[in-house]
């Protein structure tokens, strides 16, 4: 029986980091008993460190795929976008621990109750974590299934987490019938794929797709499984037309819940679905015939996906159902990039993907945007108990702090300039003009004029528009958490715009790498295999 060698273990360091996490917060229940703070402080410090582990990662020379017996192609993937993924789930997992935990100080009546339940909550929470990080750590169709479906159920959970409120359970009933039906789908067209094409490696499959489409066209069953596919990791990105979760789900969850579900799990799936399309395209030495079919197919659905998504935001009065559809439109903006169909260059290392490098500056300004607006909308619905838009009116003389914080984070989010919101938009139009889709980029660019109407509202609201209502408290470290998510959207969109593009640009690099000059790392020799990728394509 095939065991995993030792140096598979190193090189998946920053996946153990979240396990070793949870085992920590059980340990600890068992030790101490459910202490809530003690449980917060162990999710903290594990994010952290899983973050240093990824960071110091970062240097490594190459590309690792392992977890698969010699010859077969690996089930999973270590390579800078991994890594990258791993480091930004993990300060953002730290980032929302910090609000949750400050909810139960200065949150509402039922915090009491929740304190009780903190080891299960950071469980599932980090277990969630944990799957994201697996989606976009494979090409391994079995993988991506099991990835999927340990994102998605312990996500159901936390939706519903706030077990005596009606929205919360409605909420959660919702994610579970609609996550259910599209994973269902999706495993039935890996299924097909599997069944014709008898591999799980998508490399293999792209290959032998390839021969198809050039000998007779795109085979049906094969059109229909891809589709399935493709219709499960859009449920993740609430790509239209399967959004219809995400407002409810948003408006009933906590607000730490509803934070972590509108960056965490939209990037994760983002970068699946980046995943999936480049392996299959990216098919060493051929012309692709489906590309251009596939670069327009996915540029119409994001396209559709950000209209949709600023339309729906104009009549909304709840914050979080505002910022839930702003959430639909700027993942249709980061699915533009999944539609820059890239061929690896065999001739030439040091190749950056230009899809990877644009999702990669968008998610990272992308962060601090939603966690400052999301921090801010907590922090008002713990003073008032409101979540509407009539509950920041006057805010700028009620809570100055809150007030510049949210102005800062609203304007990035439409992509103004000089902030980090403005460059990310302006790197991903400048990809999609390089990779000759003109026609989106004037979709983007009408979608960030259309957009200024309903954030500035917001914005209105908060400076002219008073109603008297008296000053707002707020708890130093949630104003400190928001003041640091402004500044850096401030610095990534001026003076560190340069070192934001040269990271992003960084974690692209050799990704599916065909050169023989590339260093890739293997468990099962101390030389490079003799392969033109990553890893060796499977013998089934």
């Amino acid at each position: 029986m095939w065991m995993p060698a030792g140096q598979d273990l190193v090189y998946i360091q920053p996946l153990l980091g979240f396990v070793a996490t949870i085992v920590a917060i059980l340990v600890a229940a068992l030790l101490v008993g459910r202490n809530w703070r003690v449980t917060g402080a162990i999710a903290v410090v594990g994010s952290i460190a899983t973050a240093v582990l990824a960071l110091r990662d970062f240097d490594t020379d190459g590309n690792w795929g392992g977890f698969a017996p010699a010859g077969a192609a690996p089930m999973l993937i270590v390579d800078q976008f991994s890594l990258f993924f791993i480091f930004l789930v993990s300060l953002f997992l730290a980032g929302v621990s910090g609000i949750w935990y400050l909810g139960q100080l200065d949150g509402p009546p039922d915090s009491s109750s929740r304190k009780q339940d903190a080891v299960e909550f950071f469980v599932l929470f980090i277990g969630s974590a944990l799957g994201m990080s697996l989606m976009v750590s494979t090409t391994n169709l079995l993988m991506v299934v099991l990835a999927v479906e340990m994102a998605s159920l312990p996500s159901y959970a936390l939706a519903g987490f706030r077990k005596r409120n009606r929205l919360a359970a409605e909420a959660s009933l919702k994610y579970v019938l609609f996550g259910s039906i599209t994973s269902a789908i999706m495993i039935y067209g890996s299924s097909l794929l599997y069944g014709r094409y008898q591999t799980l490696d998508l490399v293999q499959i792209g290959g032998q797709i390839a021969t198809e489409v050039e000998v007779a066209g795109l085979p049906l069953l094969t059109g229909v499984a891809l589709f399935a596919v493709l219709v499960g990791v859009a449920f993740k990105v609430s790509a239209v037309p399967f959004h219809f979760w995400c407002p409810d789900v948003f408006e009933g969850a906590s607000i730490e819940v509803t934070t972590w579900l509108s960056v965490a799990s939209k990037a994760a799936g983002l970068g699946l679905m980046l995943r999936l399309v480049s392996a299959v395209v990216a098919t060493p030495g051929a012309v692709y015939p489906l590309s251009g079919t596939l670069s327009v197919a996915v540029a119409v659905m994001a396209a559709i996906t950000c209209t949709v998504g600023n339309f729906a935001a104009f009549k909304q009065t709840n914050l979080k159902r505002l910022l839930a559809f702003s959430s639909i439109a700027h993942a249709g903006y980061m699915l533009m990039a999944v539609a820059i169909i890239w061929y690896p260059d065999s001739g030439r290392a040091g190749e950056v993907h230009p899809a990877f490098a644009a999702l990669a500056a968008y998610l990272v300004v992308y962060l601090f945007m939603n966690l400052g607006a999301f921090g801010i909308v907590a922090m008002v619905y713990w003073e008032t108990g409101r979540e509407s838009i009539d509950a920041v009116h006057g805010l700028i003389r009620r809570q100055p702090v809150l007030a510049v914080a949210m102005a800062v984070c609203l304007f990035s989010l439409i992509g103004l300039p000089p902030l980090g919101g403005f460059m990310a938009k302006l790197w991903l139009v400048a990809a999609l003009w390089n990779a000759n889709l003109e026609w989106l980029v004037i979709v983007a660019v009408a979608n960030t004029a259309i957009s200024l109407y309903y954030y500035v509202r917001i914005i209105r609201a908060m400076v002219m528009v008073d109603d008297g209502q008296p000053a707002m408290r707020a708890p130093l470290l949630g104003q400190a958490i928001v003041a640091v998510c402004a500044v850096a959207i401030l610095l990534t969109g001026t003076l560190y715009a340069g070192r934001l593009k040269g990271f992003a640009d960084a974690r692209s690099l050799n990704l599916y790498a065909m050169s023989g000059a590339d260093k890739v790392h293997t468990s099962h020799t101390d030389q490079p295999p003799p392969a033109d990728r990553v890893a060796e394509a499977p013998q089934d």
